[in-house]
């Protein structure tokens, strides 16, 4: 149990340090990596002097935990309640199993996704075979007599766009349409130009796919899904998760917000390996499994540096950069 596991704060805080600085602490301040060791009474037991720049930091200095007046235990808690569920959690069932109030723990969600951005890490552009799909977030309109609603692009949905590296990890970004000079710089950014696209007979895909080594596609309108090894369900399956996720759990996603929705998913979805099973046939199948959420949680703080939310005067939240 992770109760367990973590049981006071000095366990919380070991467990961030050897996350944060595996190789030894570094000042946030000036970057250096000697420091002293601060003793000091009370909880806070990790306090430290950098010896050049000569200020005083702590393992949740310039963190996505700078200056939280919560303790590390709850913290913990919460990530992973987060990494562990298959669809997220909302903030109404975290704030009631760690012990806040609901308002608190949907900060602290927002914040923890924060953490997530697939941009946090070092894993490189997608490469190998690459699907695209787009997806529209939004719920079905309230039916009224005599009214046909659009569907899809008709729609005033937002629109995301998916590109997910087939057994790898996936970036899903919200555009604001699916023009070609909008969705350019996302994929240029993302999608490395030897990779073999994926996708359907999207007029914008089309066009992309030129200037990549390989690109093959279906035609959704013809009822043709896959053709080989050509197709992109990957992406629809990850499409389909969020989906499931808004609609059980989550119910709405803001606007303003859904970037952080889909870092928490992507995640997850990246945080998975590839395992060989045998179907009952007989025949191989690969099989995509999390890995251990204990290793999930430490791969998780050790993004926490450089990122910070706080609330506003409005009482919303803001990213703030750290001078």
């Amino acid at each position: 149990c992770i109760r367990d596991r973590f049981k006071d704060e000095t366990i919380c805080r070991q467990f961030f340090v050897a996350a944060r600085w595996p190789a030894g602490r570094i000042c946030p301040h000036c970057s250096f990596n000697v420091s002293y060791e601060i003793k000091v009474k009370g909880p806070y037991v990790d306090r430290y002097e950098c010896k050049r720049c000569k200020r005083h930091f702590t393992v949740t200095t310039k963190t996505a935990l700078h200056s939280t007046k919560l303790p590390l235990r709850k913290w913990i808690q919460a990530m992973y309640l987060i990494v562990s569920s298959s669809k997220g959690i909302s903030s109404v069932v975290l704030a009631r199993l760690i012990g806040v109030r609901q308002p608190t723990a949907w900060r602290m969600g927002h914040v923890i996704r924060k953490m997530m951005d697939p941009n946090r890490s070092d894993a490189g552009m997608l490469q190998g075979i690459v699907e695209l799909d787009e997806k529209y977030v939004g719920g079905t309109p309230q039916r009224k007599p005599g009214v046909v609603h659009k569907r899809g692009k008709g729609t005033s949905k937002q629109w995301v766009l998916i590109a997910v590296e087939r057994h790898g990890p996936v970036r899903a970004v919200p555009v604001e349409n699916e023009k070609v000079a909008t969705l350019q710089p996302i994929i240029d950014r993302t999608i490395d130009k030897k990779a073999h696209l994926m996708s359907d007979s999207h007029r914008s895909y089309i066009h992309i796919g030129q200037q990549f080594l390989n690109h093959s596609h279906v035609n959704h309108s013809l009822r043709e899904y896959s053709r080989g090894n050509v197709h992109c369900n990957t992406a629809e399956s990850f499409s389909s998760l969020f989906e499931r996720a808004r609609m059980g759990v989550f119910h709405y996603f803001s606007g303003k917000h859904l970037s952080r929705y889909l870092n928490e998913f992507s995640f997850r979805w990246e945080h998975r390996v590839p395992v060989e099973k045998i179907t009952k046939s007989g025949k191989k199948k690969i099989q995509m499994k999390p890995i251990p959420f204990m290793d999930m949680l430490f791969l998780l703080i050790m993004r926490c540096s450089g990122v910070h939310l706080r609330r506003t005067k409005q009482w919303g939240i803001q990213d703030i950069a750290f001078c």
